[in-house]
């Protein structure tokens, strides 16, 4: 799947990556690079949601990135 968004950190814990779709769907980012670790970057993502990991934040479907591009 490709989704389309922006980037936010989420305050749980020590702090969660997450995609925020542009219709609101929040992803939590599975081992994100550090290159996504900036707020409010828009990118695209393609990967696929992982309905076998479970996380402290649980903000909603984990995303596990295969490619990314910044716009």
């Amino acid at each position: 799947m490709t989704v389309t968004g922006k980037i936010e950190k989420k305050g749980f814990g020590f702090g969660t990556w997450a995609l925020v779709t542009d219709d609101g769907t929040t992803y939590e980012l599975k081992d994100p690079p550090e290159e996504l670790k900036q707020e409010s970057i828009r990118v695209e993502i393609e990967g696929k949601t992982r309905e076998d990991v479970m996380t402290i934040a649980m903000i909603g479907p984990v995303l596990e990135i295969e490619s990314y591009k910044k716009l």
